[in-house]
């Protein structure tokens, strides 16, 4: 009876890992949708800049400069700029091989399996809900700052204040009445709402335009002098925690993402609107930020409304209103941005089973997922009329900085993510391979066969070629052949995935100890600088091993460079990061995610697309890998038997089987592979 219970359990757990862990693949016509493909590059791009110009210039710089970095915010933006151009280009890639609503969410369901992708799906909803409220609240203080108070102090003499930690110091009706009426706007389609936002937008950078050229006509290099505390009084240290504020500034590039399924050619427009859109608000920030410091000593800046002040300090009140107008458009659009991506996420997530069903219906007249629309307008506006702008700011950064980090470890995993034709039956051979002459005609055929069925999506010039690649994706390099014995026993792409959950482990402790320990890194303590030695060889490790493997880059118009250090690269910085939020801000998160937790396993794991015996997607990628395979993995096609063998014997990888080396049935995938250029005459037999 033990015995059987605990085959029950196994059989129960095994199911369980097997749900958890199945991936989504994309469908075989991407440009196909319920919503509208209207957005040009153009749209896209300035939905981009609007989402990230507004809060973050005309509420963050004065609070950044005053208080922890002075005239250093300068390298402060362009840090935290740096940091955000590494996930923007990982963002890129994944836009042009997936151009669907969900962002993250999706990137994560095809590379890294279901429930990772519903911890962030969950993430992203809270992200923007936060983002949406923060940047009401910030709206509301704004016109609040040019009442000078008296909507403040009105609400507090008619209905009192809040006296609980965390929360705000009295309800803000205002901003509750503006997240309302942005979301009721959005209702009327997605055109009509870029076409409001390029608006805005352009006024804002006008506004941007103008506070950089009078900024820099009355700018005096003696408030960058020693005795204003020079460039940089606060040291460096006030410059990276200036660096990790900032950071909020250019949350909403992923709006960009999201909005793939609204555009004509997302192929070419995700990109380019991406990385346009980061360099141009990057650029602007760090103008606007030497014009202010220029123009007046950082003890005199105001941080509630920075800009204004200082102008109106130069006696200039004609600009002090402009910048206002300008001030209340920049807001207007971010606000738009996180409200436009919030019913979108939720959309994907109910298309594929994980939320709630009604959430995935789209109005047939302005093909606008309007219910989504409701519900995040008004959680938004809850969280906007009780939750101070500070702590809405801080919680948000979690979540977004945990979405990057699995965004860029998602691109290297799918970068080496083999190759799998299924109905591929015969070996693969290199497009000059020599065999013998007997053998000549009937491999010929036989070749041909198995390219034209696998290729049956690709009709791209050299489908032999794309296809060596494909399945080449995953195994060493011809050079590094000598690690054969070591890592030649694995199954294709599973020893990346390893080192990439390894690099992220080992990132986090590398954080930890420079926080935890600096100053016994600093003194040279023997036992921390052994520890931290040890983390990071280890490390670095993890990244060669990662690099001396075979990509998959078919069918990309745009890649990340110098793959897999860029995406490593982000991931470590986006860790750093992470590890200085406040502890209480991880209470909070886990609290979140728990809630989430409950929301899947009682619904999402049961009602999953995936788990339907004949899903509507049936090819991954830009190639035939229709099977569902959780991530890492690499399932061999049979030998013998019909069209669409599936694995050897029809078996399915255990978790650890998927990570640590193959099972016994196998032996078909220990066969050699002939790389292109390389030429082998030996037989190759199958199991």
């Amino acid at each position: 009876m033990p015995s059987s219970r605990r085959a029950i359990l196994g059989h129960i757990m095994s199911g369980l890992c097997t749900k958890m862990n199945r991936t989504k693949p994309v469908p075989a016509d991407v440009m196909e949708t319920p919503l509208k493909r209207c957005l040009n590059t153009f749209d896209i791009a300035l939905l981009g800049i609007g989402h990230m110009v507004g809060a973050g210039i005309y509420v963050l710089t004065g609070t950044v400069a005053k208080e922890m970095a002075g005239p250093g915010i300068i390298v402060s933006f362009i840090l935290a700029g740096f940091v955000s151009m590494l996930a923007a280009l990982c963002y890129a890639e994944f836009g042009t091989r997936v151009p669907k609503a969900g962002s993250a969410y999706v990137y994560t369901y095809i590379s890294m399996g279901e429930f990772w992708a519903f911890v962030i799906g969950w993430n992203i909803l809270l992200e923007h809900m936060l983002g949406a409220a923060s940047v009401a609240r910030a709206w509301s203080g704004y016109v609040d700052s040019m009442l000078g108070g008296w909507i403040g102090n009105t609400t507090l003499a008619v209905m009192g204040g809040i006296h609980e930690p965390g929360l705000a110091q009295y309800p803000d009706l205002l901003a509750f009445l503006v997240c309302i009426l942005y979301a009721s706007a959005l209702a009327f389609g997605v055109k009509a709402t870029a076409v409001f936002n390029s608006l805005l937008t352009l006024v804002n950078i006008g506004v941007m335009i103008l506070v950089i050229s009078v900024g820099f006509w009355y700018a005096d290099a003696k408030n960058w002098s020693e005795a204003e505390g020079g460039f940089l009084p606060y040291g460096f240290g006030g410059v990276i925690a200036g660096a990790a504020t900032c950071f909020y500034a250019f949350v909403g590039f992923d709006s960009i993402a999201t909005s793939g399924e609204e555009a004509k050619n997302p192929s070419v427009s995700i990109p380019i609107a991406t990385v346009l859109s980061l360099c141009v608000v990057t650029v602007g920030y760090i103008l606007v930020s030497a014009a202010l410091t220029l123009m007046i000593p950082i003890s005199e800046i105001n941080p509630a409304a920075s800009l204004p002040e200082a102008f109106g300090q130069l006696d200039l009140t004609w600009a002090k209103y402009v910048i206002s107008i300008g001030a209340l458009c920049g807001m207007t659009t971010t606000l738009l941005g996180s409200l436009f991506a919030l019913p979108r996420c939720m959309y994907a997530m109910a298309s594929d089973g994980l939320l709630f069903s009604c959430f995935g219906r789209v109005n047939s007249t302005t093909q606008v997922p309007l219910l989504n629309l409701i519900v995040s307008g008004l959680l938004s506006a809850l969280l906007a009329l009780v939750f101070d702008l500070a702590k809405l700011v801080e919680f948000m950064s979690i979540g977004t900085l945990l979405a990057y980090t699995i965004v860029s470890a998602s691109v290297i995993i799918l970068r080496y993510r083999p190759l799998t034709p299924r109905r591929l039956e015969q070996p693969i051979y290199a497009p000059d391979t020599p065999d013998t002459a007997e053998d000549d005609d009937d491999d010929d055929d036989e070749d041909e066969d198995a390219v034209s069925q696998s290729s049956s999506i690709d009709s791209a010039s050299s489908p032999t070629s794309d296809l060596i690649e494909g399945a080449l994706a995953g195994r060493l390099k011809s050079q590094f052949r000598w690690l054969e014995p070591l890592l030649g026993r694995f199954e294709p792409g599973s020893v990346v995935s390893t080192a990439v959950i390894l690099f992220i482990g080992l990132s986090f402790a590398i954080c930890l100890q420079l926080k935890v320990s600096w100053t016994e890194l600093y003194t040279g303590t023997w036992w921390a600088l052994l520890i931290y030695g040890f983390i990071i060889f280890a490390a670095s490790t993890c990244v060669a091993i990662m690099a001396v493997h075979n990509q998959n880059t078919r069918g990309l118009n745009f890649k990340v460079p110098l793959v897999p250090f860029v995406p490593a690269l982000g991931i470590f910085c986006n860790i750093m990061l992470m590890v200085h939020l406040d502890a209480l801000t991880w209470v909070r998160f886990f609290v979140w995610v728990s809630i989430g937790m409950v929301v899947y396993f009682l619904y999402g794991i049961h009602h999953s697309k995936e788990g339907e015996s004949c899903s509507s997607y049936a090819i991954l990628m830009t190639s035939s890998e229709a099977t569902k395979l959780p991530w890492g993995s690499f399932k061999v096609a049979a030998s013998g038997g019909g069209g669409g063998g599936v694995g050897v014997g029809g078996a399915r990888h255990t978790v650890l089987e998927r990570f640590m080396g193959r099972s016994k049935a196998d032996k078909v995938d220990k066969q050699p592979i002939v790389e292109a250029g390389e030429y082998e005459n030996e037989a190759h037999s199958q199991s």
